[in-house]
């Protein structure tokens, strides 16, 4: 009997643990689970330096309020040829949507290098090369490690080392507030979903 009870309270714990890390048997890994609590309770985000790509210094927090747009925000290197070459195919459609739209004033994009050896220059090449339009999309680095770090924290982007001076990282779109709140994380493939959100969003 004892060793029933026993198993019973095990099992029980069990439960309550795997309620509590699934927000209520809702989802499945921590990462869908920091989603939902970021979809339930949007979350402040540090602030960082930035340097833009037409070299000019500002930061997160301010660009965000400055410009009172919803932003859709994504981070890259300019020198990574897999998942950052798919996020920018992606983001071109999106501001191609964003345009055919009429949001143009309502949200913009936001992509954020991590690797602070990227230049301003670099940045604009990049930008040129994936045909941004400055008034919608527009390129920045995080030069202070310490700032970029806990940026990266703060949105979820986890940036390792690579040979060949290169860096694996995982990758999502964030869908941020004028007032520095991260609203959204989605996944790539389905800046859809994006575009949903923020169209829902228009006043």
């Amino acid at each position: 009997m004892r060793m029933l009870l026993m198993v019973l309270l095990v099992s029980c714990a069990g439960v309550a643990g795997i309620y509590r890390q699934t927000e209520g048997f809702t989802v499945l890994t921590t990462e869908a689970a920091r989603r939902a609590s970021v979809v339930r309770s949007p979350r402040a985000l540090p602030d960082a330096l930035l340097q833009g790509q037409d070299g000019r210094a500002t930061t997160l927090l301010h660009s965000l309020q400055s410009d009172g747009r919803l932003a859709v925000v994504n981070f890259m290197y300019t020198r990574c040829f897999s998942v950052c070459l798919a996020m920018g195919a992606e983001l071109q459609q999106l501001q191609a949507a964003i345009e055919r739209q009429g949001l143009q004033d309502t949200v913009r994009v936001l992509s954020i290098s991590f690797d602070p050896a990227d230049t301003p220059q670099q940045l604009a090449r990049y930008a040129r090369s994936m045909r941004a339009d400055a008034s919608v999309w527009r390129f920045a680095v995080a030069p202070q490690a310490t700032q970029r770090q806990a940026l990266l924290e703060a949105f979820g982007i986890v940036v390792v080392p690579a040979p060949m001076g290169q860096f694996e990282h995982n990758a999502a779109y964030h869908v941020v507030s004028p007032d520095g709140r991260l609203l959204r994380i989605v996944d790539l493939a389905e800046t859809a979903a994006v575009l949903d959100y923020v169209s829902r969003r228009v006043p």
